[in-house]
């Protein structure tokens, strides 16, 4: 029983932008799985679900492992939805955001470990994002626009 309501919490969530408890036990009381607030917490926890941002100023439940990916190259689906414009110019890419979200997108990609990036500078909505060069550059910018199709 826990494993089946379990794996369709993991459903819900990935089929839907769920922001709160009540919802999830609402969802899943439609498909058949009576439940209470305490036990969706626990299975919130075991299953390592996150609340983030949907970028659009309300937050929603994601998977642990919700990445949009490519090669080695892992990023939040979160974040992927907070990014609005991409621009590259010679060792740098320009990463536009929605207002109060640049520094989070910034901490995901400086979590990423690329060897190509250099460092990133955030404000409010704007992320500078340096390269050891130009190839690596439209390489990055690449692939983060790739990313947004995907989403």
């Amino acid at each position: 029983m826990k494993k089946n309501r379990q794996e369709k919490l993991l459903e819900i969530i990935s089929r839907y932008d769920v922001d709160t408890q009540d919802e999830l036990i609402e969802r899943l009381r439609d498909c058949g799985f009576e439940t209470t607030q305490a036990t969706i917490s626990r299975d919130i926890r075991e299953l390592k679900i996150a609340k983030m941002t949907n970028g659009k100023g309300s937050y929603r439940y994601v998977l642990p492992k919700q990445a949009a990916t490519r090669g080695d190259f892992k990023f939040n689906t979160a974040l992927i939805d907070s990014i609005v414009h991409v621009d590259q110019a010679a060792n740098m890419i320009v990463l536009k955001t929605y207002p109060g979200l640049a520094q989070a997108v910034a901490v995901g990609i400086d979590g990423m470990h690329e060897p190509l990036i250099l460092g990133c500078v955030a404000g409010d909505d704007t992320i500078l994002v340096v390269l050891r060069d130009e190839e690596g550059a439209k390489l990055i910018a690449s692939r983060i626009q790739d990313l947004l199709k995907a989403v």
